[in-house]
C-alpha cells in the first residue's frame, strides 16, 4: 500500500510540475495574491507591490492592523526573532528596540563568556566609531558585563543577540 501511495505521489508531483507556470509579471503576482486573499483585489495588488519592492529573496510579513486601513510598510535591513540579551542595549526606549546604523557584525558560533577573545575586536570597533552587533550562541559573564558597561558609558554602541 505504501509503495503504491509513494508511486502515486511521484506521478502527481510530476504532473503538477509539468502544468506549473512561472509567475513573472506584476499583474500575474497580483492575480495569485488576489486568489490567496479570497478574491480581494486590493490585497492582491498590495502583495504584488511588496514583491516588487523586496524581490524574490525578500521576506514579506502580514500582520493584523489595529485600524481599518490596509498599508504596506517596507523595512530596510535585517530583523531578528530573538531580542537583545540585555535591556541596556536599547537605543530607542519608546519602541524598545536596539537600532544600529551600519554596524560591524561579529558572528560567533559558540558562547562568549570571557573577555580575552573579545578585547581586540572591541578596541578596533571603538577606534572606528561604528556600532557593533554581536550574534552568538550566547553572551554571558564578563563579556556581557563589559559590553553593558561600555554601552552605558557611551564609549561603544553595541547590541548582542542569541543566534
Amino acid at each position: 500500500l505504501k509503495r503504491g501511495i509513494d508511486l502515486a505521489v511521484e506521478t502527481v508531483v510530476a504532473d503538477i510540475r509539468g502544468r506549473a507556470k512561472k509567475v513573472t509579471t506584476n499583474d500575474e503576482i497580483a492575480q495569485v495574491g488576489t486568489i490567496s486573499a479570497n478574491g480581494e483585489a486590493e490585497i492582491g495588488k498590495m502583495i504584488a507591490q511588496a514583491m516588487e519592492k523586496v524581490g524574490n529573496e525578500g521576506v514579506i510579513t502580514v500582520e493584523e492592523a489595529k485600524s481599518l486601513e490596509t498599508e504596506l510598510d517596507v523595512v530596510e535591513g535585517m530583523q531578528f526573532d530573538r531580542g537583545y540579551l540585555s535591556p541596556y542595549f536599547i537605543t530607542n526606549a519608546d519602541k524598545m528596540i536596539a537600532d544600529l546604523e551600519s554596524p560591524f557584525i561579529l558572528l560567533h558560533k559558540k558562547k562568549l563568556s570571557g573577555l580575552q577573545a573579545l578585547l581586540p575586536v572591541l578596541e578596533a570597533v571603538v577606534q572606528s566609531s561604528r556600532p557593533l552587533l554581536i550574534i552568538a550562541e550566547d553572551v554571558e559573564g564578563e563579556a556581557l558585563a563589559t559590553l553593558v558597561v561600555n554601552k552605558l558609558r557611551g564609549g561603544l554602541k553595541v547590541a548582542a543577540v542569541k543566534a
